[in-house]
């Protein structure tokens, strides 16, 4: 159990060590939700950007050699801007 104490303007939490290290917490960023009973405190996942190389390259990797059907040719095709002056 801990109590709310005056930092500054505001009020913080003391958390024991072994409640930071079974949250996973440790030098975590922290987001908080204010629910029914009171607040939930719960780390960041930041894995979108520390992971996008290799999520990026699992992806390619994963579709290499195959035809991607959403891609319009058509759209692509720059042939009929030949006679177009610049």
């Amino acid at each position: 159990m801990t109590t709310l104490i005056k930092i500054g303007n505001s009020q913080g939490i003391r958390l024991p060590k072994t409640i930071i290290k079974q949250a996973h917490l440790e030098s975590a960023n922290l987001e908080f939700e204010v629910v029914e009973n009171g607040l939930l405190i719960k780390p960041v996942n930041n894995v979108g950007r520390e992971a996008w190389k290799e999520n990026i390259n699992s992806v390619l990797s994963a579709h290499k050699n195959k035809k991607d059907e959403a891609l319009l040719d058509d759209l692509l095709d720059d042939s009929d801007l030949d006679d177009y002056e610049w």
